[in-house]
């Protein structure tokens, strides 16, 4: 089965590597997808700075990371996700996103990684988020 090219959202990064997790092994199979070079995945720097507060954080995780294990894992990811630049005009979009559909808060963090998304022409995320990504009809909401 072909996986189509798209952005890696937080969540998944965070079960896979969250072995008790319920989502872990589908979360895994989506990275190892990329890892074996059967699918092109991206992320941001964003989703990635996203990650490392969730994973390190005890409130956020029943077993939290250090900061070294945190960037190891990171590194693992770099060398088969593709990190997708932000460009300065990502910032009109991420405004124009939210003019069509405001929000409060840090959801606007989820908006700045769809206009990533956009200015580099990618339309999918996988997600297991699909509330806070699904309303938007310029993307498709994969559950991974």
């Amino acid at each position: 089965m072909s996986i189509e090219p798209g952005v890696v959202d937080t969540n998944v990064l965070v079960y896979a590597l969250d072995a008790d997790a319920l989502q872990h092994a589908t979360a895994r199979a989506r990275l190892e997808s990329a890892r074996g070079g059967s699918a092109v995945l991206y992320v941001t720097s964003q989703i990635l700075c996203e990650f490392y507060v969730v994973v390190t954080n005890a409130r956020r995780v029943a077993k939290p990371r250090t900061s070294g294990d945190a960037l190891a894992a990171i590194s693992d990811c770099l060398t088969f996700l593709q990190v997708l630049p932000v460009p300065a005009h990502a910032v009109e979009g991420w405004m124009s996103l939210a003019r069509r559909h405001p929000v409060t808060g840090t959801d606007i963090f989820d908006l700045q990684i769809v206009a990533t998304m956009q200015a580099h022409g990618i339309a999918r995320i996988y997600t297991f988020n699909v509330v806070d990504f699904g309303a938007l009809a310029e993307l498709s909401v994969v559950t991974p």
